[in-house]
């Protein structure tokens, strides 16, 4: 029987999701008028409903906020929304609220680049093919890393968390590739300079073989909390081949049989209002539907 289709663009690897990256914010109601008013995304309505943290839905990831002392992400968050018009019109609409904070947009072709409040960047990719089925998602976590670490980085990746990892150009510069899931990725990019010191920000992965990754980075003496049962965390990333730190940034490293993995995210549709509310059309699908 002749072969029809591509099994290998079914393949997810170990890691098999990127769930949400933790930044602190100083200001949850800045931080509400940033994240849900201006770019249109969902306060998760179950967990964490107080005042002192937020979830916020992208998609089937997230952005954990909770309240302290402001931390940046060394690089910007990648993430693709439906409408980038919409997006824009939003964005234009909150400036005035945000004029005294690091808030700030501007469109190019085919994106926005936005700064959150305290300096976090984000940019806005319009939906299409180039990011698989998503509508709305993470589609990718920049991390501007040390010049000559991309080749070891991506060793780390592919022979302690056994996933996907690659080393190509990205934006001009070598960048190890990272598969985190159904188009997803983290891109560790080279940049010349001195880098920002790391504040303590992290990311949570879900992976497939949980007690093989933890093995490999014990026995290196890379774990530096043991969770839970379902759950571990580790922050410097090193040379496989000789034990060199690259960089550091915290992974929260979770099972798939964690309580919290798949689980559904509501996601509403941010045009909707109480002058054009029409029954039914409050969510906002993250992918379309699917056609063999």
């Amino acid at each position: 029987m002749k072969t029809q289709f591509d099994r290998t663009a079914e393949d997810l690897a170990n890691v098999v999701g990127l769930e949400h990256i933790n930044v602190k914010v100083p200001d949850q109601r800045l931080a509400t008028l940033f994240y849900m008013t201006g770019l249109g995304f969902t306060r998760d309505p179950y967990l964490m409903t107080g005042v002192v943290n937020m979830w916020v839905n992208i998609g089937r990831s997230q952005l954990h906020l909770p309240t302290g002392k402001a931390q940046v992400l060394r690089g910007r968050i990648g993430v693709v929304v439906p409408d980038l018009k919409f997006t824009a019109k939003s964005l234009k609409a909150v400036g005035p609220a945000l004029k005294s904070t690091k808030f700030a947009f501007q469109s190019g072709r085919g994106y926005i680049d936005v700064t959150c409040p305290w300096g976090n960047k984000f940019r806005c990719h319009q939906a299409g093919p180039r990011f698989g089925a998503a509508r709305l998602g993470m589609a990718y976590v920049l991390f501007d890393v040390p010049g000559g670490t991309a080749k070891g980085i991506a060793r780390f990746y592919r022979e302690i968390l056994d996933t996907r990892a690659t080393v190509k150009a990205f934006e001009k510069a070598p960048a190890a590739h990272v598969a985190v899931g159904q188009d997803q990725q983290l891109i560790f990019r080279e940049k010349a300079g001195r880098l920002a010191k790391y504040d303590g920000h992290h990311l949570q992965l879900y992976v497939n073989d949980f007690s093989g990754p933890h093995g490999k980075l014990r026995d290196r003496g890379l774990i530096s909390e043991e969770s839970n049962q379902y759950q571990y965390r580790f922050v410097d990333i090193v040379d496989p081949d000789n034990g060199r730190k690259l960089y550091a940034v915290e992974h929260e490293i979770r099972s798939m049989t964690h309580p919290l993995y798949a689980r559904p995210l509501i996601n509403r549709d941010p045009g909707l209002t109480n002058n054009n509310y029409v029954p039914g059309y409050q969510d906002s699908p993250w992918a379309p539907p699917h056609t063999a």
